[in-house]
């Protein structure tokens, strides 16, 4: 492939001058690789609409300054267009300040920083074994400090009992933290039943909206939800280098960190007003922007169309899996019960080997191994073996998934 490139360059060097032939060889690699069918959307939502590449690159070019740290025309419409994004995800989630919302580099930092934030030694906070490395590494590190951590054991489809939940419940207990849905399974937790769980006995409810923010409806007011965190770059369609945490008025988190937050410059002391007290540095102008627009598009589209469009092609994918000799699909296996996320193994093959086939013979991108969720591996049975994730976007097809099938069909076929 190098040597056929550089032919293009040689030749479209002499034809076009050096700029044009930049250009034109970056076109050709574009093309080559939007040849290759993506189905790693958990990981990451690609591609984006183009409204998220334009929203990028108008803001670096047109007004990429300092956001709230400079009084000039360029940094007062930077400052503006990071609110706009504010407003959008407050009107997305229902939430009532959109100052209450933080922005993060992802979910893991937001996590960390409602984990880290709100507990303390003598603590006690219930938790799943279906959730992400994001959850459970923070939890585990606060465990040397005194705060203590009971894992409710969900069944084999990545489920989990309210009542297990609502039985841990002890008289220290300040927090449950639950996925919204897992990033193994797609397995969909009840969390309407676990917020009013937790108000009922008067409990922060914290929850891990990584698989599910942009495509499944969250109302934080009426499932009592009090503290979110959510990645930009998943199925809100925004820019890696994005995302954010919502904290319920009312609830005290510390700071994580401190430094300049282009208000009360004048004091030592970090600032308690929001979002300032917890966004401390130079925000990701053009990323926040960029996630901006990926909520506008999903507004204009419809979270309806774009979940109907994904449950649609995960129904398809499921029951022409389960035609297939010698795959075992983990979860639910029911697309009222699971997010656009399965998980398969190929008889006894080694989920590495799959995946790697499967990208390099039939140009299918997917996520093989243990996906940052070791106790939701144990839960479901996978754990030495790991698994094969295939993850749906709004952007996938028909054609898509019926060339996933028959390539998993035909590395069945050779085992």
């Amino acid at each position: 492939m190098n040597i056929i490139y550089y032919k293009y360059i040689k030749a479209s060097m002499k034809a076009l001058g050096i700029k044009e032939a930049f250009l034109f060889v970056i076109k050709r690699i574009t093309l080559e690789v939007l040849t290759l069918i993506y189905l790693d959307n958990a990981a990451t939502s690609f591609p984006k609409p183009d409204i998220v590449y334009e929203a990028i690159m108008d803001a670096m070019r047109e007004y990429g300054a300092n956001p709230g740290r400079s009084g000039h025309k360029l940094a007062l419409k930077a400052g503006r267009a990071i609110y706009e994004t504010r407003e959008l995800l407050a009107a997305f989630f229902n939430i009532e300040d959109p100052m209450r919302i933080i922005f993060t580099p992802n979910a893991t930092d937001g996590l960390n920083l409602g984990i880290k934030g709100l507990l303390k030694p003598g603590d006690h906070v219930i938790t799943t074994s279906m959730e992400h490395n994001s959850v459970l590494r923070p939890l585990k590190a606060l465990e040397k400090i005194g705060v203590k951590t009971t894992i409710v054991q969900c069944d084999e489809e990545g489920s989990v009992d309210t009542r297990d939940i609502e039985e841990a419940i002890n008289q220290n207990t300040k927090l449950i933290l639950t996925t919204h849905a897992s990033n193994v399974t797609g397995t969909i937790f009840p969390i309407k039943a676990i917020g009013d769980i937790a108000k009922k006995h008067k409990l922060v409810y914290m929850v891990d909206a990584a698989q599910t923010a942009g495509v499944y409806p969250i109302d934080v007011a009426n499932m009592n939800i009090d503290i979110l965190a959510f990645p930009g770059h998943k199925s809100l369609l925004g820019p890696q280098g994005t995302g954010g945490i919502y904290i319920r008025e009312g609830i005290e988190i510390g700071n994580i960190k401190e430094g300049g937050t282009g208000s009360k410059s004048d004091s030592l002391i970090q600032p308690e007003i929001y979002p300032d007290k917890l966004e401390s540095g130079t925000p990701n102008m053009p990323g926040i922007v960029g996630l901006g627009a990926g909520l506008k598009y999903i507004v204009d589209r419809g979270i309806e169309d774009i979940r109907e469009h994904e449950r649609k092609l995960t129904k398809i994918f499921i029951d022409g899996l389960k035609e297939i000799k010698d795959v075992k699909i983990y979860g639910p296996c029911d697309v009222d019960k699971q997010a656009p996320v399965v998980s398969i193994n190929i008889g006894e093959e080694d989920s590495s080997e799959v995946s790697y086939i499967l990208d390099q013979v039939f140009d299918i991108a997917v996520r093989p191994g243990l996906h940052c969720a070791p106790l939701a591996h144990k839960t479901i049975g996978c754990y030495e073996q790991g698994c094969v994730r295939f993850s749906i976007g709004p952007f996938n097809t028909v054609k898509d998934i019926e060339t996933a099938l028959e390539a998993v069909n035909s590395i069945s076929r050779e085992i």
